[in-house]
């Protein structure tokens, strides 16, 4: 069986699988303190997730993973805005009406009505790894 094959074969498998953990980028893919756009497959389909980096707030927090979707515009840019602190809590700024999401959970702060999803994520070794 050829490489392509087996890659092939392990892609089947990973999309029937709705909770299986897919590499998306490594470590120097990351721009600290800022975001960065992956494809994932996923049981659904394929998905757009927004990858945030935020070095030096503990392992656990550190990495983040939302919906790239903006519900707001309906365009897939939630990876270009700007990552602050509100209250103490990390968000990011969509780049196109401006409303603020938490990382840690998806809340939208202006409207206690919406929510981007959120995927697990970490590091393993120098990879960057999300559960699809």
């Amino acid at each position: 069986m050829t490489a392509t094959a087996l890659k092939k074969e392990r892609d089947r498998v990973d999309i029937q699988n709705s909770q299986a953990w897919q590499k998306v980028c490594t470590k120097a893919d990351l721009v600290e303190f800022s975001g960065v756009a992956a494809w994932l497959e996923t049981a659904e389909g394929a998905a757009q997730v927004a990858i945030f980096y935020l070095p030096g707030q503990g392992a656990a927090d550190e990495l983040f993973a939302l919906d790239h979707f903006d519900p707001f515009s309906n365009a897939n840019v939630i990876a270009r805005g700007i990552v602050g602190d509100i209250k103490g809590a990390a968000v990011v700024a969509s780049p196109i009406y401006k409303q603020h999401f938490r990382l840690e959970n998806g809340q939208c702060l202006e409207d206690e009505e919406v929510k981007l999803r959120t995927w697990k994520i970490e590091f393993k070794g120098d990879e960057v790894w999300v559960e699809g």
